[in-house]
């Protein structure tokens, strides 16, 4: 017997998930020196994909490579998708240097997210290191703008100096709507009157129940290990803070083996995992 949705696989038939989809580059925003977001839209049709924040594609420089980018527009925000890159690599280099009207290629989207659904009576503590605060950026936004919300939302962010603070206008829209934000830096320059110092030294200028609460936290592994001790000292539980890992994902859908973290297969298993004991040993390694 064939039927519609047979049909439909014939006429239709699903992309290997090796297969990227091209996607057009419509509108690039340079954040600071080294930081571009890129704005894309497919090049045939509606986007074929909807997506939860924390979540990552694979972004395509077509002749140069692949590399896993999370995306750091809200899911449901109107217009392009967006995803934020830093020239760090060869291939992170030429989609930071791609022009309006260049094609990429989009595989995804892939890995777990932030579950910011069911916090509405929850104070949710965001600690952002740097590029960090991209896999957070769509997270920030749902919770923002989402009516009915009761609990409290801070947003803290680090920068090792003021030129490198990404996403100022958002910053200060969350700051508009209700959020709680501070941001300080390593290195001030002569503009700068705002907090000095490491990121986590933000925690203790702010008041949030931490019985109530969840952290959300993505930077270098370093500052977030740091960080989770410093919401731990401050009575948040273990179990309710979140973590952003990203290493070495080639592939992800879990087949290459590159991103292997212990037991874990970071694009599989993660990006985001709920902090533990085992987790920080295993972050404490290494990357190979």
């Amino acid at each position: 017997m064939c039927t519609d949705a047979m049909l439909l696989t014939e006429v239709e038939p699903r992309l290997n998930p090796l297969t990227p989809a091209t996607y057009r580059i419509v509108a690039r925003r340079v954040e600071t020196g080294d930081v571009v977001t890129l704005s894309l839209e497919p090049t045939s049709g509606p986007s074929p994909f909807s997506f939860r924040p924390g979540q990552f594609n694979m972004l395509t420089s077509f002749g140069v490579g692949e590399v896993a980018i999370s995306i750091s527009s809200a899911p449901g925000a109107p217009g392009p998708v967006e995803h934020t890159v830093r020239d760090v690599g060869a291939v992170t280099h030429s989609l930071c240097s791609a022009e309006i009207g260049s094609i990429v290629g989009v595989r995804g989207p892939f890995g777990t997210d932030w579950g910011v659904d069911g916090l509405d009576d929850k104070d949710v503590v965001i600690v952002a290191g740097g590029i960090g605060l991209a896999p957070l950026r769509g997270a920030i936004s749902y919770l923002v703008d989402k009516p009915g919300r009761t609990g409290r939302v801070y947003v803290l962010v680090g920068a090792r100096e003021p030129d490198q603070i990404t996403f100022p206008d958002d910053l200060k829209r969350w700051e508009r709507d209700g959020a709680v934000v501070k941001v300080t830096v390593d290195v001030p320059d002569v503009r700068w009157w705002g907090a000095i110092g490491v990121v986590t030294t933000l925690l203790h200028t702010v008041d949030f129940d931490p019985a109530r609460t969840v952290s959300l936290v993505c930077g270098p592994e370093i500052m977030m290990r740091f960080t989770v001790r410093g919401l731990v000292d401050l009575g948040v539980p273990l179990r309710a803070i979140r973590v952003s890992l990203e290493r070495n994902m080639q592939c992800g859908i879990g087949w290459c083996g590159h991103c292997q973290l212990g037991p874990l297969l970071i694009c599989r298993d993660g990006p985001v995992f709920d902090y533990s004991e085992a987790l920080e040993k295993l972050i404490s390694e290494r990357e190979r």
